[in-house]
């Protein structure tokens, strides 16, 4: 039996440790349910990302994994959200290029996205798909950067808002194929495909989800998919990289937290989403969506993000687009 003298001891040794190791010592990772932020509405495709995971995360992590909704701002809502959530494993924030984008596009956010919250693992990459109308004269690229060329500014780029990945992927293809177009921003996807179908725009740098069965439907002409490689989900569609070398402009999504997560509760989120990831049921639900699944590591995510913000904060400086 242990002693008053040698119990005390056992006490003060406790007592002396750190806050985060004397809280593992009282919880097991996790003990109750996590949720995870999402800066947009339900039905649209980080919705069903976040969906699709955390089904998974949950049979895996055996606890509920509930995602909360919180649209607007572009995302930053949600995200200042989850920053300001205690830094212990159980508020998640689904972030993506969209975040990468508005670093650099909004003047005064209240946080750093590439400093201020904790990366855990890379989620899916969407490939936005370069369509044009089946009224407009060119079938490929190359046709496509011709006209463009004997036409200057009489080619309208839809997208669907100032400052968009869609946006974006159009102001990166106009630099590195040294064309000129219009930008006709629209509020929301669904409107700027409604008028690509109807002929009033004559290209849109869409996400695959939403343009691909107007595709495989022979409504709408894929010319490129902006990943540095071809997708699965259409072969037979070259990327723009293959024309044009270094060109790579897709949507993607990946678990941040925020700042001063531990570094055992980053290893068994990050392990637990490798897992999801990695099963083929989950990528063939991707794979239907047009998506490709990431993973990885901490690390490589957070490299991601680095490498995305700096990206396309020179492409907004070099376009001068501001925020509506």
């Amino acid at each position: 039996m242990l002693d008053r003298r040698k119990f005390l001891g056992v006490l003060g040794g406790v007592a002396a440790l750190p806050l985060g190791l004397k809280q593992a010592i009282a919880e097991e990772y996790p003990s109750r349910p996590l949720r995870i932020l999402v800066g947009f509405a339900a039905g649209g495709n980080f919705d069903l990302v976040a969906r699709i995971i955390a089904e998974e995360m949950s049979a895996r992590l055996k606890q509920p994994v509930i995602v909360e909704n919180r649209p607007g701002a572009s995302s930053n809502i949600a995200a200042e959200a989850a920053l300001r959530a205690p830094a212990d494993g159980y508020t998640l924030f689904l972030a993506g290029a969209v975040n990468a984008i508005n670093a650099t596009l909004y003047d005064k956010l209240p946080f750093n996205f590439a400093n201020d919250f904790t990366p855990i693992s890379g989620a899916v990459q969407f490939p936005n798909v370069m369509t044009v109308s089946q009224s407009f004269p060119v079938r490929s690229v190359s046709e496509f950067i011709a006209y463009a060329k004997a036409n200057p500014d009489r080619v309208n780029h839809g997208s669907s808002g100032n400052g968009t990945t869609q946006h974006l992927a159009g102001e990166l293809f106009k630099t590195a194929a040294g064309v000129s177009f219009v930008h006709v921003p629209y509020r929301g996807a669904s409107q700027a495909l409604t008028d690509l179908l109807g002929g009033q725009i004559q290209v849109l740098f869409e996400a695959m989800p939403a343009s691909i069965q107007h595709i495989k439907s022979g409504k709408l002409r894929a010319l490129a998919v902006t990943t540095s490689t071809r997708s699965e989900a259409l072969p037979e569609v070259p990327a723009l990289s293959e024309l044009l070398p270094g060109y790579e402009a897709s949507g993607w999504s990946g678990f941040c937290g925020p700042k001063n997560i531990g570094s055992p509760i980053i290893n068994t989120l990050n392990v637990a989403i490798n897992e999801c990831l990695r099963d083929p049921r989950v990528t063939a639900r991707f794979a239907d969506l047009g998506a490709m699944t990431l993973g990885g590591s901490a690390r490589d995510f957070g490299q991601l993000i680095i490498k995305e913000t700096d990206k396309w904060a020179r492409v907004i400086r070099i376009a001068n687009i501001k925020a509506e």
